[in-house]
Order: C-alpha cells, then structure tokens, then sequence
C-alpha cells in the first residue's frame, strides 16, 4: 500500500462517501497554545472513517466474490461500514459481532441489512469467520488489509489538499489501519510532517506490540473507547506505525470523557471517547508544538448512542 494505491481509492470512492470538513479551532487553539484544525470525520457516513476503507475493498471485489457475500468482524463502526458499503452496493453481508457491542451499534448495522451473528468474545468472532469463508464469504478485515487501509489514507489525502500548512496530525489507533493509511498519505506527499498515535488505557495493543516488537493479544478490552478495542494489531500496521508515527500517546477514560465533553460543550459536536481521546494526547505532547504549530486532530468518530453518554458523564 503506497501513496498510489491511497490516490486510486481517492478516486474510487468518491460516489460514496462524504467529504468531511475540516476546520480551525479557536477554542482548541486557545487551549493548546498553538493553532488547532479539526477533521470532522465523525460526520463520514455511518459516523466514522470506515465506510473509506469498506467501499474501497468491496469495489475492488470482483463480480464473482460479491456474489458470494462478505462476512466481516467488528464490535463497532466497521460494522456499519461494511453493512452500509454491502447494502449500497448489493451485496449480501454477514457481521460477527461480540456480544459486548454496545446496542446502538447492533441496531444500526441490522438497519443497514446485514445479518448479526453475536458471539461470546471478539475471539470467538473471529473464529467463527471461517465457518463462513468456507462457505466462498469474502473476509473483510477490520485493518490488516492493504485495500482497506488505502481506503482510510484517503483522510490523510484531504487534510492536506484543505490544510497544505498541517505540521502535525493526531489520530487514534485501534488495530492500527487509520494510522497506516493517514500516516502513509501524509508523509508521501509531505515528508516532515509529523504524525502523533493514540491509544486509551485497556484498549493500547499498539503500544504493547512496540513495546515487545511484535503484535501482542490483549486478555480483555477494558477501556470505554470500545472502537480501540482492538485484540491485536497486526505485523503490518506495527510496521507502519514505526515507520511513520512520532510516537504513540496512551491516555484514561477518563481523560477522553473530559475531553468529550469539552469537545460537545465548545465545538458542538459529540465524539466518541476512541475520538475524542486526541484532545488528552494533544496537551500531553504541547511541549512539541510551537505557537505556529498547525495541528490536525482527526475527531475519527461520533457513533456514542445516549445510554452510553449519560454513563460516562454521570
């Protein structure tokens, strides 16, 4: 997956999906010290960057393999994703969800058609993908999919086509794709600009992979931001991620509630804590931004149902 590949998907997506704003903060500014702009990809379609990287695969399918369906794994927004990519495109779509998943997320990925297989563990989702693939299902990966992350850089693509003065870009990891295709994107095209990972505690399988050099199962996701939680990353995006990432943040729950709310209350938006945990991040790394700075905080996603929120801020 190279800087090509992220330009062909660019091009190849563009029917079907947003092209999200990006914006400058003041209010992020003022409390950071440095001049902030915000990529607002929570108002992707289906509330967060994945429809990029699931129209991409699905596109790229030939006409065979659409007909035999796709199967994908996921406790959150590549859910929807792949169920909305598969709905518009017609094809028919199985998602293997943990039951852990919030219901907000299984209500909204049964609207988009697909059918919901609820397992255990996101383990035992994962090992329930083969009894599918057996039966000629396609398997869209949540990350470790070059498609897929080619998909995803065309954020890094945008930001730079709207914020050519960009310094610096923070963006959340969860198995490590959007990390991978941003970070790809931006330094292709802008070879100094540096790019700042996050992680939430109990939901930081990036950091624990660097920390032992090599991808490393987590026992359970503890962190709220359910939309980090992923299991593992894998050998490729680890290598994307020390290739192209400055370092990688690991921030509370309840630092990414905090600053979800500040983000509600003054940009007037609602993330989800896997989004807005950039904030955190952000003042954590001040000390590497100068006044005239311009960094991007990429908000990835907004899919927080009511229940959820009144419980974080309660």
């Amino acid at each position: 997956m190279d800087i090509t590949d992220i330009k062909a998907a660019q091009d190849r997506i563009r029917p079907y999906v947003k092209r999200t704003p990006l914006e400058y903060s003041e209010s992020l500014s003022k409390r950071l010290s440095t001049r902030v702009h915000v990529k607002y990809e929570l108002f992707q379609k289906t509330g967060a960057f994945k429809a990029r990287g699931a129209f991409n695969k699905l596109l790229l399918m030939t006409e065979d393999e659409r007909g035999n369906g796709v199967v994908a794994v996921s406790g959150g927004n590549h859910a929807q994703a792949v169920a909305y990519a598969s709905e518009v495109l017609g094809v028919d779509a199985v998602i293997v969800m943990p039951q852990s998943t919030p219901q907000v997320y299984v209500d909204a990925t049964r609207g988009y058609g697909a059918t919901v297989d609820l397992q255990p563990s996101i383990a035992e989702a994962f090992d329930k993908v083969k009894t599918y693939q057996n039966e000629g299902r396609v398997f869209v990966h949540p990350v470790d999919d070059s498609q897929i992350m080619a998909g995803q850089g065309t954020v890094g693509l945008e930001i730079l086509e709207d914020c050519p003065e960009a310094t610096d870009v923070i963006l959340s990891i969860g198995g490590g794709g959007l990390a991978g295709g941003v970070s790809t994107a931006v330094r292709s095209l802008k070879p100094q600009i540096k790019v700042w990972g996050v992680e939430t505690v109990g939901a930081d399988a990036m950091t624990q992979a660097i920390a032992a050099g090599h991808p490393v199962e987590l026992a359970a996701i503890t962190s709220i931001a359910k939309t980090l939680g992923a299991p593992y990353v894998s050998d490729a995006t680890l290598a994307l991620t020390q290739k192209n990432l400055e370092s990688v943040t690991v921030v509370t729950d309840a630092e990414a509630v905090e600053a979800l709310t500040f983000i509600a209350e003054r940009l007037k938006v609602i993330t989800e804590p896997a989004a807005s945990c950039t904030l955190p991040a952000a003042e954590k790394l001040r000390d590497k931004f100068t006044p005239d700075s311009n960094v991007v905080l990429i908000l990835c996603g907004g899919n927080t149902g009511i229940d959820d929120l009144c419980r974080y801020v309660s």
